[in-house]
């Protein structure tokens, strides 16, 4: 096998192009394998496997600074790069992330989790090579959407104005970018990509800029030149936004990329490389539905069959419910940011297609979409992850608090989601939408909660309202009450919200086996607060215990503990939560008894508190 002979960027660049594409092939195999067992984002990979190697024979990714939008598509770079052995603990607790870190490796040149920012940190980083004198290529591999966010189109335009060497790979898995691509165009790509014509360039560039006026006149032919181009075959958004473009591509062909991408060097100038590949590539299952095989449980390698869990989702019930609102107001439309399945709604956009609107990876837009339909009258519900809600911050305040108009988010992901990590954990939300004027926050802590909170969120609310909930099922906690009271007791308060109660009911099981008698409170909401039930139990037990599944800085414990100094309690306090960093990747589980807010941990801080207080 080739594959097990790679063990550094040497040993790529000896290859053969028949060996290149024996390479390729054992590389998909190998992912399927490991993927099957570990989970991850599949198919997205096995479609930038011939981009990856080619990137890799042109590029020292050690020194050579190499930006992913979005970095669930490195999984080829790592196995390039010295971690092929370390993908059976692939986003597992202490093993290789899924997304790009750089406390990880030397080649990781950017932490990749969101999209549609690798051309902005790549013009960061070329200037910064700039200013300093250094020497060394700046590559950003869009691909996966990320040009469907605005930032993208942003960093483009500052990028091509700055006339910064540095190099954008699109790679184009169906979005047909550009019109574009007939054969004069086909032809013209090919002829730009001939050593020939790129030695006559630099040449007549060089030669022009030592002569008297030779800068204007190598601008004036240069326009000529484009504006024959543009009469013969238009031209592309790139271009206009001052890129060379380069495409498109077969980016399934080694040779081709690596012919493309040696031009890019030697133009020195910024330039887009399209390619054009295909999702899932090589694996029936992954090609025929992409969409299932993007982040994808443990499957049948041989079938392709995911492995049930034979349970419902927070997501699933949502989805139901919300066609449900649908079916009962033709006003209550849907909305998402390129997650239609994740976030559940396939079914509300098959039976109600003209209220369903998916705007891609622009979380941001789809805040102050929904804000222009409510200020019409109707019901949108935006249906996001918690982590990706975070960029529609400013449009949260601004284009719906402001004018308290009835949106309702449905905030996925909410607390911790495991194997994906930092980037991914909905470890902020309860901060940030908390804190939002006239905002109402509902955290349901099971499906029949989440119910009832959706409808009333869509039904009764006057003015912006979220319902936040994890990713997965639900526990053992299933009743539906509105009472914060779950559980009397005379020792010690504790209060909790979402599914976290479940973990709280453990561990205060454990505490009476063991004589003591803790009184548990889920808030229903975290905005506004039922302080008043929480100053009822602490007056009674004196101490009070608070565990959230959030990272400390969003934590609504301070506000518990300061509403109720105000109210003159007297009365002693403890506080668990993710603490003050962001969380690694590994199982829910894991995190959670690393963070301490496990059920075993919860039982230790009641235990501290309760005999600190005897």
């Amino acid at each position: 096998m080739i594959l097990q002979s790679i063990h550094s960027r040497q040993d790529l660049l000896c290859l053969t192009s028949a060996q290149d594409a024996q390479l390729c092939r054992e590389i998909r195999s190998f992912l399927i394998e490991n993927v099957a067992q570990t989970g991850g984002h599949l198919a997205s990979n096995l479609g930038i496997v011939e981009t990856t190697l080619a990137i890799h024979k042109v590029f020292d990714t050690s020194r050579d600074r190499l930006v992913f939008d979005v970095g669930h598509q490195c999984y080829v770079h790592k196995m390039l790069t010295g971690r092929m052995e370390q993908f059976d603990r692939l986003r597992k607790l202490g093993g290789i992330a899924g997304f790009p870190k750089p406390c990880e490796s030397v080649h990781d040149a950017f932490i990749a989790g969101h999209a549609s920012n690798a051309v902005s940190v790549a013009l960061g980083m070329a200037r910064a090579r700039t200013l300093e004198k250094q020497d060394y290529s700046v590559i950003a591999l869009l691909g996966d959407g990320a040009l469907t966010g605005g930032l993208a189109y942003e960093g483009l335009n500052n990028a091509g104005f700055s006339r910064e060497p540095m190099i954008v790979i699109l790679n184009d898995n169906g979005m047909s970018i550009t019109p574009n691509v007939g054969a004069i165009s086909r032809y013209l790509s090919k002829a730009r990509l001939r050593p020939r014509y790129i030695d006559f360039k630099l040449r007549y560039r060089n030669l022009t800029s030592k002569i008297p006026g030779g800068q204007a006149l190598y601008a004036f032919t240069h326009k000529l030149k484009a504006r024959l181009r543009r009469s013969l075959i238009g031209t592309t958004i790139f271009e206009n936004l001052g890129f060379t473009y380069l495409g498109p591509i077969d980016g399934h062909n080694t040779d081709d990329i690596v012919a493309a991408l040696r031009t890019a060097v030697r133009l020195r100038e910024p330039v887009l490389v399209h390619l054009i590949t295909k999702k899932g590539k090589g694996y029936a299952p992954a090609e025929r539905a992409p969409q299932d095989f993007h982040g994808v449980g443990r499957f049948d390698p041989e079938t392709g069959f995911l492995n049930a869990s034979g349970t419902g989702s927070f997501s699933g019930e949502f989805g139901r419910t919300l066609e449900q609102c649908a079916k009962e107001d033709a006003r209550v439309c849907a909305i998402t940011a390129a997650m239609q399945h994740g976030t559940g709604l396939g079914g509300f956009a098959k039976m109600f297609p003209e209220r369903f609107f998916d705007v891609g990876i622009a979380e941001e837009h789809a805040v102050s979409m929904a804000a222009g339909l409510a200020k019409q009258g109707l019901i949108p519900v935006v249906a996001v992850y918690s982590t990706f809600l975070q960029r529609a911050y400013d449009m949260l305040l601004h284009d719906v608090a402001l004018l308290h108009l009835h949106v309702v988010f449905a905030v996925d992901r909410a607390g911790l989601v495991g194997e994906d990590g930092e980037t991914h954990h909905g470890a902020f939300d309860p901060g940030f939408l908390t804190q939002i004027p006239g905002m109402r926050v509902y955290a349901p802590a099971n499906f029949a909660e989440l119910r009832q909170m959706l409808r009333e969120a869509v039904f009764t609310c006057k003015g912006p309202a979220a319902v936040r909930y994890p990713r997965g099922g639900e526990g053992q906690y299933t009743a539906c009450t509105s009472s914060p009271l779950i559980e009397t007791g005379s020792d010690c308060t504790v209060v909790t919200y979402g599914t976290t109660v479940n973990d709280v009911l453990t561990a205060a099981a454990r505490c009476r086996e063991d004589g003591w008698s803790p009184e548990i409170l889920k808030l229903p909401t975290l905005a506004p607060l039922d302080i008043e039930a929480v100053a009822a139990s602490v007056k009674k037990t004196g101490t009070l215990v608070m565990v959230e599944e959030c990272a400390e800085q969003a934590c609504i414990a301070p506000r518990v503990f300061s509403a109720l100094s105000e109210r003159g309690l007297q009365f002693s306090c403890a506080h668990r939560s993710l603490g003050r960093r962001f969380m690694t990747h590994g199982s829910v589980s894991q995190l959670r008894a690393l963070a301490g807010i496990d059920a075993d941990g919860i039982y230790r801080l009641i235990q501290e508190v309760i005999h600190h207080e005897a």
